[in-house]
């Protein structure tokens, strides 16, 4: 089962060895975060020239992977090697996939317990038996956040640049860049600059100097959906496409919208807009929104939603449909 960031550097910190880790995701942020962290964890500061290695799957192959992580490390108890390009054996040929899933689960069955082995992709195909593999007998974690993780980190991030942001600004900041950890960590640093002086960085600073990814205008969707302007909807579908927008982020910011509506959906009718953004954490307008369309549909419509939406997400994982089909499809569906 894999892990969430959280929860990995919790258990790696007990300073119990992992034979093979498997950090997947796409974030550079979170990726040389836990690559800090495993390296704390395993090798002492003057062991690191000769206990941390890197290599390429790709390039050096697999048998010299494998090799490596049974041979004694010079002068150090224990040796971390980090191995980038593990993706590249999904581009082999199924024998020489099968070939390196037989080495590699050799080694896993017997790993040498002075070797962490940390494979690194950005993302792998869950159907093929590599990865079966990997997900039976190393811990696998996924490099992404919550927004909810992502507003606490955003907090992290300011105390390390020695300044602080406002709860209401950092849940803001997560929502409108889609979570990334590395994005957000771009964006405090020009907000740590922007407020210097002032007490900490306020929701206002964040709206003037933060632009909203283009994810964030599945928001209006949503809006449009809500108020039964179905040509508005797919207009903005089209545009969202023109622009770039891949469908899978599409069904899933919306997915992550229809599930805030049925959190403002059971919030009693005398919410108002300010008490509605503290329990919805996103800014005092946007949660006004949200209650009003969360109140224009029934729960079950809601629900049915995001029944709706885990198809969808399936079937573009699982196939290859049509994406602007598809997604007008899925539209006229919500």
């Amino acid at each position: 089962m894999a892990q969430s960031p959280e929860r990995f550097l919790d258990q790696i910190s007990k300073g119990k060895p992992v034979p093979a880790i498997v950090l997947q995701g796409s974030d550079s942020y979170l990726l040389d975060m836990c690559r800090k962290k495993i390296a704390d964890a395993y090798v002492p500061d003057g062991m690191r020239d000769w206990a941390l290695t890197r290599m390429s799957a790709r390039e050096s192959g697999w048998d010299e992977v494998v090799g490596r992580a049974k041979m004694l490390p010079m002068l150090a108890s224990r040796q971390v090697i980090f191995v980038e390009d593990v993706a590249s054996v999904e581009r082999m040929s199924e024998k020489g996939r099968d070939e390196v899933v037989a080495m590699l689960s050799a080694y896993l069955d017997e790993p040498a317990p002075f070797t962490v082995l940390v494979l690194e992709a950005k993302s792998l195909d869950a159907r093929l038996k590599f990865s079966k593999l990997l997900a039976d007998k190393a811990l696998v974690v996924e490099l992404e956040v919550t927004k909810d993780a992502a507003a606490v980190l955003a907090e992290q991030m300011a105390a390390e640049l020695g300044t602080k942001i406002e709860r209401l600004a950092a849940a803001h900041l997560a929502e409108i860049v889609n979570g990334e950890p590395a994005r957000i960590r771009m964006e405090i640093e020009k907000l740590a600059a922007y407020a210097q002086g002032n007490a900490a960085i306020t929701l206002k600073d964040v709206q003037t100097l933060v632009v909203s990814e283009p994810k964030n205008k599945v928001w209006d969707l949503t809006d449009m959906l809500a108020g039964g302007r179905r040509d508005a909807a797919l207009n903005l579908l089209e545009n969202l496409i023109r622009e770039g927008e891949q469908p899978a982020m599409i069904v899933g910011a919306l997915a992550g919208t229809y599930r805030r509506l049925i959190e403002a959906r059971d919030l009693p009718v005398t919410t108002n807009k300010f008490q509605a953004a503290q329990r919805l954490r996103m800014p005092p307008d946007a949660a006004e929104i949200a209650l009003l369309n969360a109140h224009r549909m029934p729960k079950k419509r809601l629900l049915n939603a995001l029944v709706a939406l885990a198809d969808a997400d399936s079937q573009l994982k699982s196939s290859n449909p049509d994406p602007r089909a598809f997604l007008e499809f899925l539209l006229v569906t919500l």
